[in-house]
């Protein structure tokens, strides 16, 4: 946080990797769903970075992001009613943004960490976490997405096949071509090399 100094070496070296890995098309999709989503009020960051940090840093437009994919009478994340200017309070309705998209099926490995997004630490993994919930949203189409859907990834889905007992009974008098065929084998004209020589 106030105390930590200026990386060198292999630190920078790192971190500049990480920052690399921001990208700002992205940004701007992402910030045309959440107005999309939120509406105005939530206004727009300054381009680049550290603007989109700075919008989302105190938790709140990611908080009524979440809540807007949620039905009327079920809000997961409380939202205070004025922003919360110490650093705990910010940290803590951050977390709660996470645990609700968790919640609302983002995978542990697509969220990020608080601090990422608070210290700006790995905002490319902001990024991740905020298409997973959007890629989630599109693919839930519960009427609670709003925006494009172009701008997500459909998820894969489940698509549950039912078979007769017939079709099962079939399906076991079949070789499939994974488990080889003997047709036409024959180890006629195969040689090893030459014969060992015996010398006695």
């Amino acid at each position: 946080m106030a105390n930590k100094g200026p990386a060198y070496g292999m630190s920078r070296d790192v971190q500049s990797k990480i920052e690399k890995k921001y990208d700002e098309d992205l940004e701007d999709r992402l910030v045309e769903w959440i107005v999309a989503q939120c509406g105005a009020s939530v206004g727009r960051p300054e381009r680049g970075r550290l603007g989109f940090q700075v919008w989302l840093k105190n938790g709140i437009v990611l908080s009524q992001l979440v809540n807007s994919l949620y039905p009327d009478g079920s809000k997961p994340v409380k939202i205070p009613d004025s922003p919360p200017t110490m650093v705990f309070k910010q940290m803590e309705q951050i977390a709660q943004f996470l645990k609700a998209a968790e919640d609302y099926g983002v995978v542990k490995t697509d969220m990020f960490q608080t601090v990422d997004l608070f210290e700006a630490k790995d905002m490319a993994a902001v990024q991740r976490t905020l298409v997973a919930l959007g890629s989630l949203a599109v693919t839930k189409n519960d009427g609670h997405y709003h925006g494009d859907p172009n701008w997500f990834m459909k998820k894969a889905q489940e698509h549950k096949r039912e078979f007769t007992e017939s079709q099962l009974k079939e399906g076991k008098n079949v070789i499939g071509l994974q488990m080889g065929s003997n047709k036409g084998a024959s180890q006629a004209g195969m040689s090893y090399g030459r014969p060992r020589q015996i010398i006695s």
